[in-house]
């Protein structure tokens, strides 16, 4: 089984200095993209590969580079975003940390790809381990002769700098995030107009997940059809799975897209500790919503979990025990989103505390009838179209999904006056 974005991190985390990288073929594809390829050449290995962004929203990465104007003049944007506030997501700070060249190659293709001439790893203020190995890695780069003017003798040139964010979870959406590399508060814009034309200072800019980014050198340096062949579905590529909660072996694993649950939750992850027993897992994060012992067998790719009734998102699965109360699970989440709401919106500013409100009303016994009639009504209030951003609809996937399948417990908390986990 091929592992090409992990292959090289070693077991102890320590980071591949510049040296090693190279080693192992580093900053290869880089040299036969500027040596060899045009900046449309390099899109359409891209589009071929069916890579689709690994971010959560899974919009195909070629395609979605395409939309910059190649005729734009004066400065273009690439950035990384490599947040990671998802709540049971940690993908990204794996590669940050084990591999961060693979992702600066992976950032000056997508840079060269897009014509841009300035470039931007965007990275929250608590990876400060990942900030470390970045900010030596982006310096090793230009001693290296990868950043800076002329790369390669190539003529492309590209300035490359660091971020580390104040924070929020909303600033892992792109417009957010463009906000708060600007300076200014971070919520979301509206679009149209998109990045691709309008976005940081009011240029073009391209946002990808720094694992889309990392995939980028493996791609053109063995082709499309190499890395569509290491899937087990439509989508190209491998992809880092994840599984956090009461598993003996909690972790990462870099896998064919398309690996089942049973695959990544029973061989992976060692299955659920003794004395435990699978209830429910949110295969995607935080903001997706739960699937049943009966979904083992879902491939864990874009369409395969929609068609399930969830989504793929981060693909880092969290694991819920029948020793976990679902009613104080979906209480922690929602006090989550609750304090990271941007507060922009009424739905959501408003919204989302008092569904924490309620819920923990519950958890308290202090539940009254009628509490699941509003927390009912306000999954559609706080929907997709009725929030300026997929923060609140993200927040709503769990409760909804929670209130269907653990409707049990919900009315034993209001029929018992208790939390009956306690």
């Amino acid at each position: 089984m091929e592992r090409p974005l992990t292959e090289h991190i070693r077991p102890d985390g320590a980071p591949l200095s510049i040296a090693e990288y190279e080693g192992f073929g580093g900053y290869g594809a880089l040299r036969k993209a500027l040596l060899g390829m045009t900046p449309s050449q390099v899109q359409q290995e891209v589009k071929a590969s069916n890579l689709r962004g690994r971010g959560g929203a899974g919009f195909p990465t070629g395609a979605k580079w395409s939309f910059v104007p190649a005729e734009a003049a004066g400065p273009k944007y690439v950035i990384s975003n490599s947040d990671e506030m998802e709540p049971g997501a940690f993908k990204d700070r794996l590669l940050m940390e084990g591999n961060p060249h693979q992702l600066l190659e992976g950032l000056i293709l997508a840079g060269y790809a897009t014509g841009a001439d300035r470039a931007y790893i965007f990275l929250r203020w608590e990876y400060r381990r990942s900030a470390d190995c970045i900010a030596r890695a982006i310096d090793e780069a230009y001693r290296g002769g990868y950043l800076g003017r002329d790369i390669l003798r190539s003529g492309y040139s590209l300035e490359m700098r660091l971020h580390v964010s104040a924070g929020r979870y909303i600033c892992g959406e792109e417009t957010a995030l463009l906000n708060a590399l600007e300076g200014r508060r971070g919520t979301p814009r509206s679009k149209p107009p998109f990045p691709q034309l309008s976005g940081l200072w009011g240029r073009p800019a391209v946002v990808n997940n720094a694992e889309t980014l990392s995939n980028i050198p493996h791609i053109i340096a063995r082709g499309a059809e190499w890395f569509r062949g290491l899937s087990r579905c439509a989508d190209g590529g491998t992809k880092l799975y994840g599984v956090s909660g009461r598993v003996k072996r909690p972790g990462a694993w870099e896998l064919p897209m398309g690996t089942t649950i049973r695959e990544i939750l029973e061989e992976r992850a060692g299955g659920m500790k003794e004395g435990f027993v699978l209830r429910a897992i949110l295969p995607g994060g935080a903001s997706t919503e739960f699937l049943l012992p009966e979904h083992l067998d879902v491939p864990m790719d874009f369409d395969s979990c929609m068609k399930a009734g969830s989504r793929l998102g981060t693909g880092t699965l969290i694991v819920l025990d029948d020793r976990t109360c679902p009613v104080g699970m979906v209480h922690n989440l929602t006090r989550f989103f609750a304090r990271e709401s941007c507060g922009w919106c009424t739905p959501c500013r408003e919204g989302l505390p008092w569904l924490e409100r309620i819920l923990g009303s519950l958890e308290a016994g202090d539940g009254r009838d009628g509490d699941l009639d509003i927390l009912e009504s306000h999954t559609r209030l706080l929907g997709p179209g009725h929030t300026y951003c997929a923060l609140a609809p993200g927040a709503m996937e769990p409760l909804q999904s929670a209130l269907k399948c653990f409707r049990e417990d919900f009315e034993r908390h209001i029929r018992e006056g208790t939390c009956p986990w306690r």
